[in-house]
């Protein structure tokens, strides 16, 4: 057991140790707002973007995929999303709040945790279950997230944003345009052989610069996400947001797990290939709040303090939930 909460530490405290290197580099004005707000800009227009597309780019191929798995996990973020939505109607006053609590409900941090994740849970196995599910909930978990926070704002007559405006932000996202490029290029690549050549065109192989940039841009986007985190957080902000924190945090780590792992589990006899997808479905849906959710509500103009907090505590608090977690399914021998 010593091991499985070392394993869960091990998984998250990089994150919080790079998110506290953010705060001191603050307050050592070594960063101020001006370059903190550039920063926000690049890792939203520029290096997430990129990162995604990478992503969906490597998933080697659709053959082995197990559609019932897929169908699940889409079915199960709808699922939360609705709850989530009807909870934040009653249980959150500030409509910039309800949708970043909302996102924080459906969007997990996939990609910075979720896949060594589900590597050290389940191998390699497990990793090519991740690549796949990315494929279908990171798109869906951005335009929601980007419903999330446009669905409750008003504009400066004091009307709901309109149905069009929200279609086009969804649209004019630049995590959503990447994904779907990384989709489209990957459907592609499987169309076009060079000459001479038995195995379909590649970046990574016939363009082996571009992709290798490409990476290179990609890596930047997570540590640089969190080190603006760091320097945006405010230890005092946190007392008036306690509520709110502890109420999106609760929907992160353990409502959202909670509810999805357990009908996972007592749906895996009526589901293919369940059985060896729980690795990636602890991955997906116990991950703390992804860092690129308060990246996105800085630039939508949600109440950012609070998504900066959710990720923070979040991502302290899974160490324990993700430990429970793993241990149950252990103990159920699922893992």
């Amino acid at each position: 057991m010593l091991d499985t909460f070392l394993f869960a530490a091990n998984a998250v405290l990089p994150i919080v140790l790079i998110i506290m290197l953010g705060y001191f580099l603050k307050r050592a004005k070594f960063m101020d707002v001006h370059f903190t707000n550039l920063l926000n800009k690049y890792i939203f227009r520029v290096g997430l973007p990129i990162l995604l597309f990478v992503n969906v780019y490597s998933i080697e191929s659709f053959d082995e995929i197990k559609w019932g798995v897929i169908l699940f996990a889409v079915v199960g973020i709808l699922l939360i999303f609705s709850i989530a939505w009807i909870s934040v109607l009653f249980t959150v006053k500030d409509p910039l709040q309800k949708g970043v609590i909302l996102q924080a409900a459906i969007r997990s941090n996939f990609a910075l945790i979720g896949f060594p994740l589900a590597q050290a849970l389940g191998g390699i196995e497990a990793l090519v279950v991740v690549s796949l599910l990315s494929a279908f909930t990171i798109p869906l978990a951005n335009v929601l997230s980007v419903i999330s926070l446009t669905m409750f704002q008003v504009n400066e007559f004091g009307e709901r944003i309109s149905i069009k405006k929200m279609i086009f932000n969804v649209l004019t996202n630049p995590l959503i345009i990447a994904v779907m490029t990384g989709l489209f290029v990957l459907f592609l690549r499987g169309l076009i052989t060079p000459d001479g050549s038995t195995t379909p065109f590649t970046l990574k192989t016939n363009l082996k610069f571009l992709y290798d940039a490409l990476k290179m841009v990609s890596q930047t986007a997570s540590p640089m996400a969190l080190i603006a985190l760091g320097a945006q957080f405010e230890l005092s902000v946190v007392k008036p947001l306690i509520k709110k924190i502890a109420l999106g945090v609760t929907w992160r780590i353990v409502i959202t797990p909670g509810i999805i792992l357990t009908a996972a589990y007592l749906l895996e006899d009526k589901i293919p290939g369940m059985s060896y997808s729980y690795a990636g479905l602890i991955a997906l849906f116990g991950s703390p709040v992804a860092v690129s959710s308060a990246i996105m509500v800085h630039e939508m103009g949600g109440d950012e303090k609070l998504a900066g907090q959710l990720v923070i505590w979040s991502s302290v608090f899974s160490i324990f939930t993700i430990f429970i977690t793993v241990v149950l399914f252990r103990s159920l021998g699922a893992l």
